[in-house]
């Protein structure tokens, strides 16, 4: 069935999501990390990204919050591009754990493999991958300029959160050294760990997050910058990876329901991809029991069904202005 979607219809759309989230209620800020603990749990906002370089956004869509574990996106891609998919799925795999993000039982289940670079374990390993070996300041740039590239600006680290996850983040030093002990972790295992913990410390805009989804979506190509950033073919599989594990244990549950591929993250964003049609993202702190944002679910399932939008729909889309 073919789809045509004028601008205004889904600009129309995704306000109507904006304001239906505002009156969502329940869930609760990370309160493990500190930092997250305080950030107003009123915030809200939803940016959409079209393949012109379009955007709609609405609400807090300018506020730079904690990227978390949507940054391992990025850095999944980043390895693609510095060696290729298929060294991705040798050195850490594509299986979903379908258990908690930070599970270490996770890793023996697997027999000592990450599984995907999009749990805690995977992405840790991912940061040893990132290239030159040995060097923690380039691997740093590596990570940064990839995403700036991804997004077409620049994120902010927020010192106080990287202090705060460093303090706390005792599970995932024992993920790290597990990993080392199995021979997945290639480089230092305290620098790859330092790596994730500053990776996931980065401040983005839900408007960042949006642009960061089109590329995604369109190919590797960003929609403001028109920068080919990488090769097409890294686009299916980087959307294989977040529609089987985006949301951990409750992916099938997202999927079936929003029809969308969706990352999550404990600093309360969400990053959808749909591709070859738009890409997505919102922000609000409030977590339900897994750490997903509950409104930011809400907006973007509401925007995809008030659309009639969903991956699996076989809908050929076309979007004029």
């Amino acid at each position: 069935m073919d789809i045509t979607l004028t601008h205004s219809q889904i600009s129309d759309a995704a306000e109507a999501a904006y304001k239906y989230a505002l009156t969502v209620s329940g869930g609760e800020n990370a309160h493990y990390i500190p930092y997250l603990a305080n950030i107003d749990p009123g915030l809200l906002g939803l940016s959409v990204m079209l393949p012109d370089g379009t955007a709609f956004d609405f609400g807090d869509h300018t506020y730079r919050f904690g990227i978390e574990s949507v940054s391992k996106v990025p850095t999944a891609v980043l390895v693609m591009r510095q060696y290729s998919p298929e060294i991705l799925l040798q050195k850490i795999g594509a299986d979903a754990t379908g258990l908690p993000f930070n599970s270490i039982f996770a890793i023996l289940l697997e027999n000592d493999h990450p599984s995907t670079p999009l749990v805690n374990a995977g992405a840790i390993s991912a940061c040893s991958m990132v290239k030159p070996t040995g060097d923690s300041d380039a691997k740093w740039k590596a990570i940064t300029d990839n995403i700036t590239d991804l997004c077409g600006s620049a994120p902010e680290l927020i010192d106080e959160l990287y202090r705060s996850e460093s303090a706390t983040n005792f599970n995932n030093r024992a993920i790290a050294w597990l990993l080392k002990n199995y021979g997945r972790i290639y480089d230092d295992p305290d620098m790859s760990l330092d790596l994730y913990t500053r990776q996931c410390s980065l401040g983005i805009t839900s408007s960042q997050l949006a642009a960061m989804a089109g590329t995604l979506a369109f190919g590797g190509r960003n929609p403001l910058t028109g920068k080919q950033v990488f090769d097409p073919a890294i686009s299916p599989k980087i959307t294989t990876l977040i529609a089987t594990v985006g949301f951990y244990q409750n992916t099938g549950d997202w999927l079936y329901t929003s029809g969308i591929p969706a990352k999550s993250g404990v600093g309360g964003g969400v990053l959808g991809v749909l591709p070859g049609v738009l890409g997505i993202a919102a922000f609000a702190p409030p977590l339900d029991a897994a750490g997903n944002s509950v409104r930011a679910q809400a907006a973007v399932k509401f925007f995809m069904q008030k659309l009639g939008l969903g991956i699996m729909n076989g809908n050929n889309v076309t979007i004029v202005k």
